[in-house]
């Protein structure tokens, strides 16, 4: 049925005719609506993306119109169903091509390589060139060249951004490990640090100085070199190191001047660089160990002692220090003590210099007086700047029991106050406090209460 059939029908049944035509606008809404529904779940390309691929598309036909004619006069496919049929198979391998080779790349896509698009990428690239010769066969030197331009190397390049440039926009800063990518980025940077432009971020000025302040290294090295005497040659080469002292402007800047100064140094004193007396790298040595530090070495020898020898020396390293602190500061340094063991090591010991250390070296043992000194004193602690504080050798003289005698009963009255308070016998430091005697006494003094206790 023809337009005009059609709308005589319209005008002589109006009825059915807007019925009909309701119907079907009714139904193209309904399927618009679902295809907008379905595009809005689905993730488009980006528009780059889309004319890229159309513009391939495009450039594949016109290559196709190539391969057409190329099939009829050079491939004997005189049949139109034959030629229709096999005409393009190049443009349909390279489309299959183009997207296993976006596969490929997107398969091989991290956070830090955009991927390769491995032997389908290799492939397409082997298409586009052969697809040249069609295009010189069929219209010679200057036709061909532009059918081979505007067709397969144009559709080549078009579909290769395709189908790896979305890959590129979501990761900017990912490099391509294809094979293309890896040599084309290595001649990149040969051909930069053959042109002297390996150093990046430099201004043209800095570019300039640099290169005038190597060519006076290279001239005042061939001066320093030269054995003969001052003829044409020399003054030639004195005028050129002038040149190019004022170009490298070494005299203003003093970076500059540092720089050409350490070169020249270096190139002057090369002949010294063979007479080197180096170690051989084949020689095996010991590793220097670091020194440790003392708090380290203190540590070592408080662990590798007996309780009792440990609990000698830290408490003549601190002679102010009650059971508590002197448990606390064994534990700092990993050695666990219980009260009982404290007080049993004071008790049993009568001299100040602990067994440990006795047959330790004077070094060894000024090591540890220095670096276990209890740092965390209470305020009540006396100090140098307490007037009424105890002299630690007051007593150190030969001891005298009339004296300790005399003062055992206050001795006593300590004793029994601080036991009624903690339920523990007073510490040495208790009573070096309390009754304002030094170490060696207060020792006596809790020996005689002990003995009077039993």
């Amino acid at each position: 049925m023809t337009l005009d059939q059609l709308t005589q029908w319209a005008v002589a049944n109006p009825w059915p005719a807007a019925l009909f035509t309701a119907t079907a606008l009714g139904l193209t809404a309904v399927a618009a609506w679902g295809a907008v529904r379905a595009l809005s779940r689905v993730q488009l390309p980006p528009p780059a993306v889309l004319v890229a691929a159309l513009a391939a598309a495009v450039c594949t036909a016109y290559s196709a119109d190539t391969s057409w004619g190329f099939a009829r006069d050079w491939l004997d496919m005189d049949g139109t169903t034959e030629r229709a049929s096999m005409f393009a198979a190049a443009e349909i391998a390279l489309l299959a091509c183009g997207l296993m080779a976006r596969a490929n790349k997107a398969a091989t896509t991290t956070d830090t390589e955009a991927g390769t698009p491995g032997v389908a990428g290799i492939l397409m690239w082997t298409i586009t060139g052969i697809q040249v010769i069609p295009c010189y066969a069929q219209s010679g030197l200057i036709g061909g060249t532009v059918r081979a331009a505007i067709g397969p190397v144009l559709a080549g390049l078009l579909w290769h951004l395709a189908m790896g440039l979305e890959i590129r926009v979501v990761k900017p800063g990912a490099l391509s490990t294809g094979l293309a990518a890896l040599i084309g980025r290595e001649l990149r940077e040969r051909l930069l640090s053959r042109l002297g432009l390996a150093t990046r971020n430099r201004t043209a000025e800095q570019i300039t100085r640099d290169r005038w302040t190597a060519r006076a290294v290279d001239l005042a090295a061939t001066l320093a070199h030269r054995q003969g005497g001052w003829d044409w040659h020399t003054r030639r080469l004195q005028q050129r190191l002038d040149r190019a002292v004022g170009r490298a402007r070494v005299g203003a800047n003093i970076e500059q001047r540092r720089a050409l100064l350490a070169s020249l140094a270096t190139r002057l004193h090369s002949s010294a660089l063979p007479a080197l007396d180096l170690p051989s790298p084949w020689e095996m040595r010991e590793p220097v160990s670091p020194p440790q530090p003392a708090p380290v070495v203190a540590y070592r020898v408080l662990r590798e002692m007996q309780p009792i020898d440990a609990i000698t020396v830290v408490a003549n390293a601190h002679p102010g220090a009650d059971n508590d602190e002197l448990r606390t500061i064994l534990g700092e340094h990993g050695v666990v003590v219980s009260d009982t063991q404290v007080d049993m090591a004071l008790r049993l010991t009568a001299s100040a210099q602990p067994p440990a250390l006795g047959r330790a070296s004077a070094a060894g043992q000024k090591l540890f007086a220095v670096h276990a000194t209890w740092d965390d004193q209470e305020p009540d602690e006396c100090t140098e700047d307490d007037p009424d504080a105890p002299d630690p050798d007051a007593d150190a003289d030969e001891p005298d029991a009339a004296a300790d005698r005399a003062l055992l009963p206050d001795a006593r009255r300590v004793d029994d106050a601080h036991q009624a308070k903690n339920g523990r016998p007073a510490g040495l430091r208790t009573l070096q406090k309390q009754l304002r005697i030094g170490q060696p006494r207060a020792q006596r003094m809790r020996a005689l209460l002990d003995g009077d206790n039993s």
